[in-house]
């Protein structure tokens, strides 16, 4: 997700999590991590985190070594899917995909087992991974 997207579904949780007491914060990963982390090194501590990814990188599920590091590591991911495999989303698309899907992604995010994958698009509906 872009930082300026990342930081403003920040801002927009904050209120709900003072109504909920809830703790989410969506963080925008080379902010944390870095620019050029690479992933044996990032997601590990995710994991430890217990935290998820939202990403529109696909691609995950079939790189084996990388989805079995998530797994591994407990993490949820989040993948958004463009309207073709090698088409992502515009920025507007992006926010509103990912706010119609807002409320479940939290849920999923808070009550879900880790490690969880679920994939969702800007019209259809949320979908778990084997």
């Amino acid at each position: 997700m872009p930082k300026h997207l990342a930081d403003g579904f920040n801002t927009i949780q904050a209120p709900e999590n003072l109504k909920t007491g809830n703790n989410i914060e969506v963080k925008y990963l080379p902010d944390v991590y870095g620019y050029g982390a690479k992933d044996i090194d990032w997601i590990p501590k995710v994991g430890k985190q217990k935290a998820c990814v939202i990403t529109q990188d696909i691609n995950i599920t079939r790189r084996k070594d990388e989805l079995e590091l998530y797994k591994k590591n407990n993490v949820g991911l989040f993948l958004l899917r463009g309207p073709s495999k090698k088409k992502g989303l515009a920025i507007m698309e992006m926010v509103e995909a990912i706010a119609k899907n807002w409320k479940e992604i939290c849920d999923i995010a808070i009550k879900g087992n880790k490690p969880f994958a679920y994939t969702f698009t800007l019209r259809g509906k949320m979908k778990k991974l084997p």
